[in-house]
């Protein structure tokens, strides 16, 4: 027989989910999975452009400039620096959270502050790339850089990449809001006062997934 909750508990609460999921930390995993959807979406539309062509452009050639640097060409140093910036991101989140479970509130600001900045690094990154891309005459409908084999390249490869990667830094800047945020509600005690650190939890799922996408994103055009 199922066990009734008591007159004022919430079904969620005090491990009563069917799930054994705190519920925000549930509708979390659930927007997850939606959003998870829709990167496989455009993803698997990219793949099957890019295999069904007969050739396509050389990433070693199209990203191989660095800034500052000149005319030295380094291919993929840029985003694999871009890579690294959000990998390290992501550790100091896990640090974050760590120090909620802690209920460390001067742990939470300091790793949640070099989160942020990690964050805002890859987005001037890819600002930057950006920007360099656009300078060369790439952008929707406009592709300057040959296939591999030197036939004229189609503009499925740009459409796609600004589309993706696009889609990619709109969520690395929403997560950005979502632990300034964050950090301004532990500054200002808020779960302190609560007793719990569980919405740098959250937070840190939402980061962690950003994250993970990029390992995909940054297979599908930077790799293959």
């Amino acid at each position: 027989m199922a066990q009734s909750v008591p007159a004022g508990q919430k079904w969620w609460s005090g491990g009563h989910s069917p799930f054994h999921v705190e519920y925000g930390k549930l509708m979390m995993w659930y927007f997850l999975m939606s959003d998870a959807f829709t990167f496989g979406a455009f993803l698997i539309s990219y793949g099957t452009i890019r295999f069904a062509s007969n050739s396509w452009p050389d990433p070693n050639k199209v990203f191989n400039t660095f800034p500052v640097i000149g005319e030295m060409r380094m291919p993929l140093a840029f985003v694999s620096l871009m890579t690294f910036i959000l990998i390290m991101s992501s550790v100091t989140m896990v640090l974050a959270v760590g120090a909620g479970h802690n209920n460390d509130k001067k742990g939470v600001m300091k790793w949640m502050f070099f989160t942020i900045l990690g964050g805002l690094a890859f987005l001037g990154c890819q600002a930057w790339e950006w920007t360099h891309l656009h300078g060369e005459g790439a952008w929707w409908g406009r592709n300057p850089f040959m296939n591999i084999n030197g036939s004229q390249s189609s503009t499925n490869f740009t459409n796609f990449f600004f589309t993706i990667t696009g889609f990619h830094g709109f969520h690395v800047f929403s997560g950005v809001i979502i632990n300034i945020i964050m950090l301004i509600m532990t500054w200002r005690g808020v779960f302190e006062r609560r007793g719990h650190y569980l919405m740098i939890e959250k937070a840190g799922l939402y980061w962690h997934f950003v994250d993970l996408v990029w390992v995909f994103v940054f297979t599908s055009f930077y790799l293959l």
